[in-house]
């Protein structure tokens, strides 16, 4: 699902790159990766996230997709400047994606399975793509925040089928990448990585 208006203003204001900058030090923190690491960014809206996981990991290609043709191109002009050589920029759909299975080291998603109508075909898919031991770095938002009284008018979202935590520990779970590592506030998100089994 595309983001509307409000949505594409709040992913990409300041706060919300300061905000992955600490969940990438997390992330880096609690988990690092293979040298030559092949990664992925799902979902990278206007590249702030796919330049920070550049600067923290260093792998050695990374993929940035987004379903919004505008936050590509708007992607490749941030992008310009260094990282371009390393960073491969496409359209493209978390549920169906363009890589052979066992194809990734890891797999980067800032906030983006709640704008999924089908987010556990979503978890599926990166599944698939992932090589054994491969890492699902994710943070997630959960209903009361984009369904509340006030967001739900003003934000875009799928309004059926939605989740909470274990709701999103099972799907990852049967899906073969259960959470090994996490941050979370009850009813409100979570910050993560998953790895798939061997």
């Amino acid at each position: 699902m595309k983001l509307n208006w409000a949505e594409r203003w709040v992913v990409n204001s300041p706060t919300q790159v300061l905000k992955q900058r600490l969940e990438l030090r997390w992330m880096k923190n609690t988990q690092s990766l293979v040298e030559g690491a092949k990664v992925l960014e799902v979902g990278c809206g206007h590249g702030a996230g796919a330049h920070l996981i550049n600067e923290s990991f260093r792998p050695s290609l990374l993929h940035a997709l987004d379903l919004d043709v505008r936050m590509v191109l708007k992607a490749k002009a941030r992008l310009l400047g260094g990282d371009e050589e390393r960073i491969s920029l496409s359209v493209g759909d978390v549920v169906h994606l363009p890589f052979k299975d066992n194809a990734l080291d890891a797999v980067f998603g800032f906030g983006v399975l709640h704008h999924v109508p089908d987010w556990r075909g979503a978890v599926r898919e990166i599944a698939r793509v992932l090589n054994s031991g491969g890492h699902y770095f994710i943070e997630e938002l959960y209903p009361t925040l984009y369904q509340n009284i006030i967001t739900k008018h003003i934000l875009l979202h799928p309004k059926e089928d939605r989740f909470f935590s274990h709701d999103l520990r099972d799907a990852l779970k049967d899906a073969g990448i259960p959470l090994n590592k996490t941050r979370e506030v009850k009813k409100a998100g979570i910050i993560g990585i998953a790895i798939k089994k061997r």
